[in-house]
């Protein structure tokens, strides 16, 4: 049987189900080298986890004013969709993690930093779509992660309690923000690892998603 605290698994995308955030670091840099520019691999990786509503300030503080920073978002998004147009790989793990979640009841959704249009296309790719109850999108919240809105909003939708929940997080952002919604949170980090700061919060931490499976499965006996 399920683990009696837990109703329901809300999920981050990027990172986390797809292998999406080391697609757009290449995106990033392929515009940039278009536009005739070299910039820093800590640049992008500084935006994992980011929401969109905050890059540009973040990249004029990290390349200048004079800096193109708005064609380079622009550029960078063109070139994004068009390689994600066709084909979604999953992170390993995730279809392990959906079976098992499946199989006890626990239910699912998706809290994305990524607008809807997008989200929506690459969990359809993905099949995953199908599997989860809904998702809320970084543009249908006012204050993105690590501010907990985007989980709020999940955990009412559901309408469920907080500690019922258990969020699947790869960012610094995102962990932050499942803690301070209330929710249980198991942080497999990608790109960029457990800063100092999150670890404090005394969040699980796990090398993947099998592993986090099997968090849960030792739970349930």
């Amino acid at each position: 049987m399920k683990h009696p605290n837990i109703i329901a698994a809300i999920f981050d995308m990027d990172g986390l189900l797809l292998e999406t955030e080391r697609m757009a670091l290449t995106c990033w840099h392929d515009a940039a080298r278009q536009l005739g520019h070299d910039i820093h691999e800590s640049i992008p990786l500084g935006m994992v986890g980011m929401h969109s509503s905050k890059t540009q300030a973040y990249l004029i503080e990290r390349l200048g004013v004079d800096f193109p920073t708005q064609r380079l978002r622009e550029l960078t998004h063109e070139i994004y969709l068009e390689r994600s147009a066709d084909s979604i790989d999953l992170r390993p793990g995730v279809l392990e993690l959906f079976d098992f979640l499946e199989a006890n009841g626990v239910r699912k959704a998706i809290a994305t930093s990524t607008r809807r249009s997008i989200a929506e296309h690459h969990l359809k790719m993905a099949g995953l779509w199908s599997r989860v109850e809904f998702a809320v999108c970084g543009d249908e919240i006012t204050h993105p992660k690590p501010a907990p809105d985007i989980y709020l909003k999940a955990i009412t939708q559901l309408g469920v309690l907080p500690e019922e929940c258990v969020v699947f997080e790869d960012s610094n952002f995102g962990a932050q923000a499942g803690h301070a919604a209330g929710c249980r949170v198991i942080m497999v980090p990608d790109l960029r690892p457990a800063e100092e700061s999150v670890r404090q919060l005394e969040l699980e931490i796990v090398d993947s998603l099998h592993q986090a499976k099997d968090i849960l499965a030792a739970e349930c006996i």
